[in-house]
């Protein structure tokens, strides 16, 4: 049988031949007594990519970032995030279950809140109340359809957090995409967050793992939850020379999976049986159904073309392009669309 064109995530890609060879001939030691030198490596390079002091690698961005929340907070606190934010809709109610806080939601623009949204959702200091602690931010946003903040506005919101005692986290699982699409200084990224999640296995096309970045003493702290959540890894170097790749090769080639987006997303606008279609910033695209179209069942149609789909609500689809998809399958992709009309 023909294989399918799988645009379902990011994640599902397979290492390439470079990848493989760097795997195989990584060093490693034992991570949890520090002596894992690719894993050392890994640490090191992503965090002076992004001009923080240290990183902490861990098997996933829920992972990442449930340490930096457990780090952050305490029982009874309040998280500040958008609606759609992964560390609410996907991390398996963890905030709530690993670090005992609640969650203060705001209604974003595409996954985005802004400066004053912030602002507005801060509890006062009442007894009655949670106490707010800590912010979070998605860049890129994923349920927003790989929307990117402005890097004005985080400043903006990092404003409010430094007048208010406020923590700011970032789930930067494909922060690497709106680097590259907005054409940001990494670096500017450490100055206006306190910690950052960074996934390794989305847009970097690597088998597993994210790194957690903040500073010596908060790296210190989440090394030791990360104990405690069972993140503890022995010769996980093999898999981290997959990461050491990445930084190396993956990260410019994403303004081609930006690309097919585009063209993806041209073409499915067009489609009769599509009502809209979020704006494509990055490599996530996600449209509407007319009413009367159901999404899994377009998925189900699309599978039979030989395209995998993903339906993210009743009348939802999300497609993402990565390192596995070329041109050639693209255009197959279209003809698949065009042929459901």
């Amino acid at each position: 049988m023909e294989k399918a064109i799988d645009y379902r995530s990011d994640t599902v890609t397979r290492p390439t031949p470079g990848m493989l060879a760097a795997i195989q001939n990584a060093p490693v030691g034992d991570d949890v007594f520090g002596e894992d030198p690719s894993i050392n490596e890994l640490e090191s390079k992503t965090a002076s990519y992004f001009g923080f002091e240290a990183g902490l690698y861990c098997p996933s961005g829920t992972m990442t970032n449930q340490i930096a929340i457990k780090c952050h907070t305490q029982p009874g606190d309040e998280v500040i995030c958008d609606v759609n934010s992964h560390i609410y809709q996907y991390e398996g109610g963890g905030i709530a279950f690993n670090s005992g806080a609640s969650v203060k939601l705001i209604e974003g623009d595409r996954g985005r809140i802004t400066a004053k949204q912030v602002a507005n959702a801060i509890q006062p200091d009442d007894v009655h109340r949670a106490h707010t602690s800590l912010v979070s931010l998605e860049n890129t946003a994923n349920r927003g359809g790989g929307s990117c903040y402005q890097l004005t506005e985080i400043e903006s919101i990092r404003n409010v957090c430094g007048e208010n005692d406020l923590i700011l986290h970032l789930d930067g699982a494909r922060v690497w995409n709106a680097i590259v699409a907005q054409k940001e200084d990494p670096k500017e990224y450490a100055r206006l967050f306190h910690s950052a999640s960074v996934c390794l296995s989305k847009s970097l096309g690597c088998p597993v793992g994210s790194v957690l970045l903040g500073d010596r003493s908060f790296i210190k702290k989440a090394r030791r939850i990360r104990k405690v959540f069972g993140g503890g890894m022995r010769q996980a170097g093999y898999l981290a020379a997959a990461g050491i790749y990445a930084l190396e090769h993956h990260i410019e080639r994403l303004s081609e999976d930006h690309t097919h987006a585009q063209l993806l997303a041209s073409a499915i606008q067009e489609c009769s049986f599509v009502k809209f279609l979020l704006p494509v910033e990055t490599n996530i695209i996600i449209f509407e159904l007319i009413d009367g179209r159901s999404a899994p069942e377009l998925v189900a149609e699309l599978k039979t073309q030989q395209v995998l789909a993903y339906a993210i609500a009743p009348n939802r689809v999300r497609l993402v392009t990565h390192l596995d998809i070329s041109r050639e399958m693209i255009e197959t992709t279209i003809k698949a669309f065009r042929s459901l009309q």
